[in-house]
């Protein structure tokens, strides 16, 4: 048979993610012989072997790292599906009946062309209501496969593009933000060697799938946080121009003479069919 249902989905992903049936168990609210039973019997269907099982522990064979890959693709495919149906239904809305748009940005990112693209939009006749939802960095590929966001503003290269529909929107530069007190700060410009190894100004670090990158800089989950600690001269980053938008007067912006360019780009799911999308997208290629 080479149908799979979400539920078995749900139990063999939390065993591959743990490794370890107990906790896998524990996750999942269950009891730990009926998750045993379920992954044996999704074995005897696929006709493999998806986990090898030794006093040490679970591990992943070859066929349960594609279905480890796979599963999660397609649980995220039907949670956006779900998601994005109850939206164009206009559950959850204030009126429950009108349709609406999640619209991904980075917080603090694009901040004139996001104001000139929702205000173009709004214009429109048939516009429908836009939910922005600010993220951390590169949360938007995520919001958008998981179906918490219908469109996003993404920046490569620091966004992947991958899956994705797109346009082009806005190119530009990079800066430096240091702290207004900092000996760099005067300059006219920087290099990315002369800011890539600041002793006295760590780069911050923000999360990737729960955890922190190694390194000295601090930790931030948030853009208020990270502006705070570069004004309390802690540490420093490194943004598109367009972020000068939320700069404090504590900050110091300085051009990066050789770092790429930033491109902004509207993404949304490839399989999309929303005609609201589709005249958001209209109104941002023609801006």
């Amino acid at each position: 048979m080479d149908t799979l249902e979400t539920r078995e989905l749900r139990y063999f992903l939390a065993v591959a993610e743990e490794l370890h049936f107990g906790r896998a168990a524990e996750r999942l609210g269950m009891a730990q012989p009926p998750l045993s039973r379920a992954i044996q019997q999704l074995e005897r269907r696929l006709g493999v072997c998806l986990l090898e099982r030794n006093r040490r522990g679970v591990s992943l064979t070859g066929a349960g790292e594609v279905l480890l890959h796979e599963g999660r693709a397609a649980l995220d495919a039907t949670t956006a599906a779900a998601r994005r149906t109850r939206r164009a239904g206009g559950a959850g809305s204030p009126s429950g009946t009108r349709n609406r748009l999640v619209l991904a940005v980075k917080a603090a990112a694009s901040h004139e062309l996001l104001l000139k693209l929702l205000d173009a939009y709004a214009a429109e006749p048939d516009a429908v209501e836009v939910e922005v939802l600010p993220t951390g960095t590169c949360e938007q590929e995520e919001m958008l496969r998981d179906g918490r966001a219908d469109v996003a503003l993404m920046h490569a290269p620091y966004n992947s593009l991958a899956g994705f529909d797109s346009e082009e929107l806005l190119r530009e530069g990079q800066i430096a933000v240091l702290p207004a007190g900092h000996p760099l700060a005067g300059r006219g410009t920087l290099s990315l060697a002369d800011v890539s190894n600041l002793p006295d100004l760590p780069l911050a670090r923000w999360p990737r799938h729960g955890t922190y990158p190694p390194g000295p800089g601090p930790e931030v989950r948030d853009q208020t946080q990270l502006a705070q600690l570069i004004a309390l001269g802690r540490t420093m980053a490194v943004f598109p121009d367009s972020s000068r938008a939320w700069l404090w007067a504590e900050h110091a912006a300085v051009p990066l003479t050789d770092a790429p360019p930033v491109v902004t780009h509207i993404a949304w799911p490839a399989h999309s069919r929303s005609v609201a999308l589709a005249g958001l997208i209209r109104t941002a290629t023609e801006l």
